[in-house]
């Protein structure tokens, strides 16, 4: 996470952003090499629970991971 100013211009960069909906861990924003999705699934977090929150709603039927 980068946090502070530049040149008199906020700066906020998260390179990695989970939230819990409705009981679903949603990865909204994933810029590093871990595959989080993985990763929660290594540590016992059922596909069906994890939503690729950066994907549009279309394409997550394709992704394995829940919809919403």
């Amino acid at each position: 996470m980068d946090i502070g100013w530049t040149n008199n211009r906020r700066v906020y960069d998260c390179d990695l952003h989970l939230d819990i909906i409705n009981g679903k861990i949603w990865v909204q924003q994933n810029m590093t090499e871990m595959q989080i999705g993985q990763a929660l699934i290594d540590k016992g977090v059922p596909k069906e629970d994890i939503v690729l929150g950066f994907q549009a709603p279309y394409v997550r039927e394709y992704s394995g991971f829940a919809i919403t």
